[in-house]
């Protein structure tokens, strides 16, 4: 019998669900999805997420799979206002790891799979909710099966956790607001060979027409993202390399691409992350810029915290306190996580000369300074 349902086989249900099949839980993940998708979204895994991945038996294997980023840099006119080292922020991982989505999702559903190979139920939509109190039932769509069918069922569980991002569907059926924010800010990325000289450094260029930023993946491979004026298609190759040589002097050649994205930032935070007996985690409870890369390791330290509520919810313990300090320790923890994506973007925004000199000279004074900068570091990796 299913103890909990997770709704969501991303990187966050995948993880949570990793934690409690440990504990012996049966779990089944719902996920509409039929594939991967091959698109590397996230790439940045900070240091106490890597700490909180570890506890699953996968951070060992992310960290052989990814590019160990120890340092930062800010440039601006081809001069170097600054750096920032990571090796104060931990001891064990005195870094940020990049590695594409796809491959974290990848290892955490092989870590799944080496658990319990029928825990991941692909292309199955939940249509419908009840909870009777003691426990919760969901309706289920199915892709069609070979004789053209669509398969629907129904699954219950004591509990129901809903990881299904920020456009939940389980959000929406359980009646709970997400108030969202926009912003005025919109970038372009693509994912060229890397040939430049800042192999395992992030490089953020604050430059007149607006920040690009640039890190290094795994294969050779750096992901630029530019800030644009307007909301955008997705650039071709040649496009998105004109802006980054426009601004920063580097051109990334543009036969090497193999990526390319638009997007315009938004945050959400839902009303509640608690009703009755499911939980809302990760981008279904709190949607945060990417810039800053934080939204995917906030879901993860999100189901650390939840996992041990739910065993001991699952022995028949009390945890309905327990579960009220939770939810307001993650809201806490997910608005810092806003707050300090809003001041990544408002720091890469165009400046007319004078106060682009004004700010340099500003981020260089911080960056000297080895308390302030040691600070810097430990707040951009969510510490």
């Amino acid at each position: 019998m299913v103890e909990v349902l997770i709704v969501g086989g991303g990187p966050v249900g995948l993880y949570l669900a990793a934690l409690l099949l440990q504990e012996g839980v049966k779990v089944r993940i719902l996920e509409q999805r039929t594939g991967r998708d091959l698109h590397s979204r996230a790439i940045g895994i900070h240091p106490p997420a890597l700490a909180a991945l570890e506890s699953a038996g996968v951070a060992d294997t992310m960290v052989e799979a990814g590019v160990q980023i120890r340092r930062g840099v800010a440039i601006s006119g081809g001069r170097t206002l600054g750096s920032m080292s990571f090796a104060p922020v931990s001891d064990r991982f005195p870094f940020v790891l990049s590695l594409p989505q796809f491959t974290t999702e990848t290892l955490l559903e092989e870590r799944v799979n080496h658990l319990d190979s029928s825990a991941l139920v692909r292309g199955a939509r939940v249509t419908d909710i009840a909870d009777d109190g003691g426990r919760v039932t969901v309706s289920i769509d199915g892709t069609p099966g070979p004789g053209g069918r669509n398969p629907s069922t129904r699954l219950s569980a004591q509990l129901l956790v809903a990881a299904d991002g920020s456009r939940s569907s389980v959000r929406g059926l359980l009646g709970i607001k997400a108030r969202p924010r926009s912003y005025p800010d919109h970038y372009v990325m693509g994912d060229f060979e890397d040939s430049g000289g800042h192999r395992q450094e992030a490089v953020l260029y604050l430059e007149a027409g607006g920040i690009v930023e640039s890190f290094p993946l795994p294969g050779g491979v750096r992901r630029w993202v530019a800030r644009v004026d307007r909301p955008t298609q997705v650039p071709d190759a040649g496009e998105l390399a004109r802006i980054v040589h426009r601004r920063t002097g580097v051109r990334p050649e543009p036969a090497t691409n193999t990526m390319l994205s638009a997007f315009s930032p938004r945050s959400a935070m839902a009303q509640r992350s608690v009703a009755g007996r499911a939980v809302l985690i990760g981008d279904a409870a709190h949607e945060i810029s990417p810039i800053g890369g934080q939204g995917m390791n906030l879901g993860w330290l999100d189901a650390a915290e939840l996992a041990p509520l739910i065993c001991a919810a699952l022995a028949g313990e009390p945890v309905g306190r327990r579960l009220q300090a939770y939810a307001a320790g993650r809201r806490k923890a997910a608005r810092l996580a806003r707050w300090q994506s809003e001041v990544n973007m408002t720091l890469g925004r165009p400046l007319p000369r004078p106060l682009l000199a004004l700010r340099s000279h500003a981020i260089g004074a911080v960056a000297g300074i080895p308390a302030a900068n040691r600070l810097v570091a430990r707040r951009f990796t969510m510490q």
